[in-house]
């Protein structure tokens, strides 16, 4: 996947002969330097540092403080490659498919003087597509009309029946409440009368409770 970062754009004559834009630099292409110091200079890669992603090319040296020559390291962003390094038969293969794969550029068509020139067909108007599209409409309601099928008419006597509601069954549940409701309701009826008409209420005779007589000795 890294060398895909070492792509360089291509001159433009091969550009043209290729059908390529870019193409990824490799040791052996002639490079011309575009942007930098060392701008206008042009040479052989002759290694390329893949952790560094830099280029180097011969003639491009610096002299260190000890008098050694090393070369400068350049990103391949900066670098046009002027002539490719075809060595390699992979490499020409990947050019042979991209030039493939390509789309050709239309050729613009040439009028001559005796043909007519060619009618161009005018879309439809805004209100011929809304005619139209009512028209369509109705038709579609219409047929759907007629397929119906003619509802059949239930007799009246029919209706009746379904639609009473049936009776319900009193259940021991519901005799309490109907009790319960009833009793509350006298309780109000005798809370709005007067003292002296209220009828007294039984009183509830209290019980005693026996006690077995106690024998001799506490049994």
């Amino acid at each position: 996947m890294r060398h895909r970062l070492f792509a360089a754009h291509l001159s433009p004559e091969l550009t043209a002969s290729h059908l390529v834009k870019t193409f990824p630099v490799r040791s052996g292409d002639t490079v011309r330097v575009m942007r930098g110091d060392h701008k206008g200079s042009e040479g052989k890669v002759t290694r390329i540092d893949k952790k560094k992603y830099r280029i180097y090319v011969e003639g491009l040296t610096r002299e260190k403080v000890d008098g050694t020559q090393i070369f400068v390291p350049i990103h391949p962003s900066k670098v046009m490659v002027t002539q490719l390094n075809l060595d390699d038969k992979w490499r020409k293969k990947i050019l042979e498919r991209k030039k493939f794969w390509k789309p050709k550029p239309k050729e613009p068509v040439r009028k001559l003087k005796g043909e007519p020139a060619a009618k161009v067909e005018e879309p439809p108007k805004v209100t011929e597509i809304k005619s139209r599209a009512a028209e369509e409409k109705v038709t579609e309601i219409q047929k759907t009309e007629e397929e119906k099928p003619l509802l059949e008419t239930k007799p009246l006597a029919e209706k009746t029946l379904a639609e009473e509601k049936p009776v319900r069954k009193r259940t021991a549940k519901t005799k309490k409440v109907t009790a319960k409701k009833a009793t509350v309701q006298e309780m109000k009826v005798e809370s709005k009368k007067p003292a002296k008409e209220r009828t007294p209420k039984a009183e509830k005779k209290k019980t005693k409770r026996k006690t077995g007589k106690k024998t001799e000795g506490g049994a």
